[in-house]
């Protein structure tokens, strides 16, 4: 932080550019510092949107001959895992807005992959529960999403996979902390899901 100096003026930046560039990195921190690094394919968030996009596309390829698109196979593994059981918490577990959950759901309903019943502890709660449809598509999940990421991570060695989901984590720590703990927690409870420790999956 810098408290020696006052703020610079468009004056200052012409006549200091060390002063200019010293007072950018401590603004904006040590890689992102101008117009240049910030574009296309030098650009970290644009490149992971890049990918992500990629990725979902590949996974509806996937899902399409199960009669799913990429938003409807998570909250059938999320139900199958056990991981939740209600509409919002199968949206919290997701992270998308209870709305837009909520159609997802009436959509998978309607294909046959689960049902809805009142809970009997609490005739209030709607409880979601797989039908035999949702069981047996639910197995072929995980081996299409992982052709998916596979494609992507084709020539990469294991330590570079390793080294790359280590740089994502890392990440994701730094911009969103309580989603990364909350994700440390679900690894504690279900090991099998640390993916950081399995390669080819």
């Amino acid at each position: 932080m810098n408290t020696g100096n006052p703020p610079l003026t468009s004056a200052d930046d012409a006549q200091n550019p060390e002063i200019s560039s010293s007072a950018i990195s401590e603004a904006c921190g040590p890689l992102y510092t101008n117009a240049a690094n910030n574009k296309g394919l030098k650009n970290i968030g644009y490149l992971i949107r890049l990918n992500n996009h990629s990725i979902s596309q590949m996974i509806d390829a996937e899902m399409e001959p199960l009669g799913l698109t990429a938003s409807q196979w998570h909250p059938i593994v999320i139900i199958g895992l056990g991981k939740a059981n209600t509409p919002a918490g199968v949206a919290r577990t997701a992270e998308v807005d209870t709305g837009a959950m909520t159609r997802t759901l009436d959509r998978l309903e309607k294909k046959g992959f689960l049902k809805r019943h009142r809970s009997t502890h609490d005739r209030r709660v709607v409880q979601l529960e797989l039908t035999e449809k949702g069981h047996t598509v639910t197995e072929k999940l995980m081996p299409a999403v992982s052709r998916a990421l596979n494609a992507h991570l084709k020539g990469f060695t294991e330590e570079e996979t390793t080294l790359l989901i280590s740089f994502l984590q890392r990440m994701q720590q730094n911009g969103n902390p309580e989603a990364y703990q909350r994700l440390l927690k679900e690894i504690e409870l279900n090991p099998e899901c640390n993916i950081s420790s399995r390669s080819g999956d």
